[in-house]
């Protein structure tokens, strides 16, 4: 076979699927997934495909009043694993396993879609390297990869269909004719279907509407006026997909910007009213982004009539340019905060929400960064084409989303692997042109090398990934749900809540994003009383909640009505030697402490040695208070020999109930369960309600019956309130559920006089 060969189709689309294949499965050999989320969605798909039916109204979380789960996303985002694993469960594939290689079979297929669209655009050599890159790109791995689950994967899966259809549109020009036009349907489609899959599919509409803009410039500045009317027809395919994207959100769940959701909120800023269009993003879209592409290609088709020199042309874009984002932003002020969510993730700390650093770059597309420029050596004026200005569409906007939040680096993947891919090719084309077989000898070195390079850069960062879940959670949780009630709430940090869910089958206070309350509870700044308000039957402790005591105390500055003072100081750190005594290490920070009748700990702090208050000292299961044999500052000290750790505090930290409950817990709270370092389980005595059925009757029982009135509220599925009563329980050790309360989901409220002491959900069967 001749080395050109490889580039053919028949060869390099097998290929480039392999790898991308591979590079996905590589996370597939734990037994964990990775994240957090994918144990939410698994644990709904798995209660709805029990159930027989897409419910909305999800008991088992955002405890105590329930989930309502078309707030979250649209419900393609569940069916799709559903499916594959009803598709695969012929072949002895489990739920859990279809589940975890979704997001491959997905990811492989933006890969694919990709090399077809480019070959139609490009050339063989071209559309092979770029996809090979994507194929390689940690970038892209990174949500489309086994074991991690995330919507995204599919809104850059149906970009990739559209971008086919724009490239059979442009490239069958001569074959097709004006028959061509109807392949605008597919980015109408692509773009319609993408809103079911994600609740933030709107980069689609931006990146399609971006081509039609760039195709129009390129038309525009290289005098192929056909190609105007390939814009205005992708224009107008946006506004399909728009009609579309709205009809199936009443179907499916709107997405984040729908009116029931932050839709309201964005609308109000941007003096918006939902009629017909129930989504904010499509609302904008149809009302000002498309007329204003309609006229920007309307204005430069008659420019064009008049202004016949690249360079002026090029001059009168650049000053339309300027002019519409002027225009666009007076016009619409509130889209400046677009960056950050309309303000909802400012303050959040969260590391998807945060701009990108160059380290997040380098992890997620290594040498690619650097080889992505290359991609304009394409604009030399004796070589540039339509399909160069069309990809434009993509870049641009795929490099602000960038800069933005680390969140957007896989959604921009697909950007900087077409650069580095066709860059690559522009390079080694170049080279081949200069005079002389050891230049060109070069070229090939690079085609072979760059590749390989960032490809080893990419096993490299997807073999480190490792679970956050593990054996001690699964163990802890689960025995949660065997010794706790189906309808007793749990209180843990936000992000476990989603672990809780799938293994416990109970309701967190917590999961999904930060939660101020759960903050301001383990530092002592809300006590019993408000988790009983909530109905918190059960708190979570764990060894990595001190690993993330940074992060609490910034999420409890997110709510403006606590004023943080306290300095808190805590610092985890491992056993590094046990030789002569137990030393423990991180950074500037290095703890010595011998053993004996009286322990003599000394902490080496930037040279500076002092002592702690007090030391706890817990080994198999028991936690010990030993005497130290000194003391000068008001520090603490805690040491896990079960699991060689220590935990080195200030007395303000120390003083916490996240600390408190982890190493000393008193009245009101018992432990109940403990792997000797890990995690732990508390219970929190209280009233409690405890809700079976028996009999085919719904009957509440209370523990320490101390109650006086117990309040019901029904609801339907659809989260309408249909009842709503209190019953005087005074005395009463058990109350059955009267026939005439109405709704599918019950939740209810034990109260003593004035004062909430249980809350809890359920739904009826």
């Amino acid at each position: 076979m001749r080395s050109d060969g490889i580039f053919k189709p028949k060869v390099a689309l097998p290929i480039v699927t392999v790898i991308a294949l591979v590079m996905r499965l590589i996370p597939l050999r734990h037994k964990y997934m990775l994240g957090y989320d994918p144990y939410f969605h698994l644990a709904y798909i798995e209660e709805a495909l029990k159930a027989g039916e897409w419910f909305n109204f999800l008991t088992i979380a955002g405890g105590p009043g329930g989930y309502q789960v078309r707030d979250f996303h649209p419900l393609g985002l569940w069916m799709t694993p559903a499916y594959v694993y009803k598709f695969l469960k012929v072949f002895g594939v489990s739920l859990y396993n279809a589940f975890r290689i979704t997001p491959v079979i997905f990811g492989v297929l933006t890969v694919v879609f990709f090399y077809l669209a480019l070959l139609k655009l490009y050339d063989e050599k071209k559309a092979f390297f770029a996809s090979l890159f994507l194929a390689i790109s940690f970038g892209h791995v990174f949500r489309s990869m086994a074991n991690y689950y995330r919507g995204d994967n599919y809104m850059l899966f149906w970009y990739s269909v559209a971008l086919l259809g724009v490239a059979l549109a442009i490239s069958m020009k001569d074959k097709l004719g004006n028959l061509r036009f109807a392949l605008y349907l597919v980015p109408a489609l692509a773009s319609g279907f993408a809103s079911i899959f994600w609740q933030a599919y709107y980069p689609i509409f931006i990146f399609l509407l971006a081509n039609a803009v760039f195709l129009a410039v390129g038309a525009f500045i290289l005098d192929k006026k056909e190609n105007l009317l390939d814009a205005l027809a992708l224009v107008l395919s946006t506004v399909l997909g728009a009609f579309m994207a709205n009809s199936l959100g009443g179907k499916f769940g709107y997405g984040m910007l729908g009116y029931d959701q932050l839709g309201k909120r964005v609308a109000e800023k941007l003096m918006l009213e939902f009629g017909t269009i129930k989504d904010a993003y499509l609302l904008v879209h149809v009302k000002y982004l498309v007329p204003l592409g309609l006229a920007f290609i309307i204005l430069i088709f008659i420019l064009g009539k008049f202004i016949k020199d690249r360079k002026a042309r090029a001059g009168v874009l650049i000053g339309l340019a300027v002019l519409g984002v002027f225009v666009l932003f007076h016009r619409f002020e509130a889209l400046k905060e677009l960056s950050t969510g309309f303000g909802i993730f400012i303050e959040a700390p969260i590391q998807e929400t945060q701009p990108s650093s160059f380290s997040d770059l380098w992890k997620a597309f290594s040498i690619s960064l650097f080889l992505a420029p290359l991609f304009f050596l394409r604009f030399d004026p004796n070589r540039v084409n339509m399909s160069d200005f069309l990809i434009l569409g993509l870049i641009f906007p795929s490099i602000y989303m960038i800069k933005t939040w680390t969140r957007f680096l896989f959604i921009g993947s697909a950007a900087i692997a077409l650069m580095a891919g066709i860059g690559v090719v522009e390079l080694y084309e170049t080279l081949n042109r200069l005079d002389g077989r050891k230049v060109s000898a070069v070229g090939i070195g690079l085609l072979v090398l760059l590749p390989m390079v960032n490809g080893g850069f990419s096993i490299k960062e997807t073999y480190s990934l490792r679970p956050y879940a593990n054996e001690h959670w699964e163990e802890a949780l689960t025995w949660l749900r065997e010794n706790s009630n189906e309808n007793d709430i749990v209180l843990a940090w936000w992000d476990y809540g989603t672990w809780v869910i799938y293994y416990s089958r109970r309701s967190p206070v917590a999961q999904l994003g930060p939660n101020t309350g759960v903050a301001l509870y383990y530092l002592d700044k809300l006590d019993e009383n408000w988790a009983m308000n909530l109905g918190v039957d059960y708190v979570v402790v764990s060894y990595y909640d001190f690993l993330k005591f940074g992060a609490i105390v910034d999420t409890t500055k997110m709510d403006p009505k606590y004023n943080i003072t306290e300095k808190y100081g805590l610092i985890v750190l491992p056993l590094t030697s046990t030789v002569g005594a137990l030393v423990f290490q991180r950074g500037d920070y290095r703890i010595i402490a011998k053993p004996g009748e009286t322990w003599n700990v000394i902490v080496n702090l930037n040279r500076q040695v002092i002592s702690p208050k007090e030391l706890y000292v817990e080994y198999q299961g028991r936690v010990m208070k030993p005497e130290l044999s000194a003391s000068n500052t008001n520090t603490y000290l805690y040491i896990n020999l079960d699991y060689k750790y220590a935990v080195f505090m200030n007395e303000e930290a120390f003083n916490t109930t996240l600390v408190r409950l982890f190493i000393n817990a008193n009245e009101p709270y018992e432990l109940v369960y403990s792997d000797g370092g890990v995690v732990k389980v508390l219970k929190l005595k209280h009233p409690n309600v405890i809700v079976e059925e028996v009999n085919g009757s719904v009957v509440f029982y209370f523990e320490n019956a101390t109650g006086t009135g117990l309040g019901i509220w029904g609801f339907l599925d659809n989260g309408t309130k249909v009842f709503e009563k209190w019953y005087g329980v005074k005395g009463k050790e058990e109350f059955e559920l009267p026939e005439e309360v109405n709704g599918t989901v019950i939740r209810y409220a034990y109260a003593v006089g004035k004062k909430i002491v249980d809350r809890g959900i359920f739904r009826r069967d």
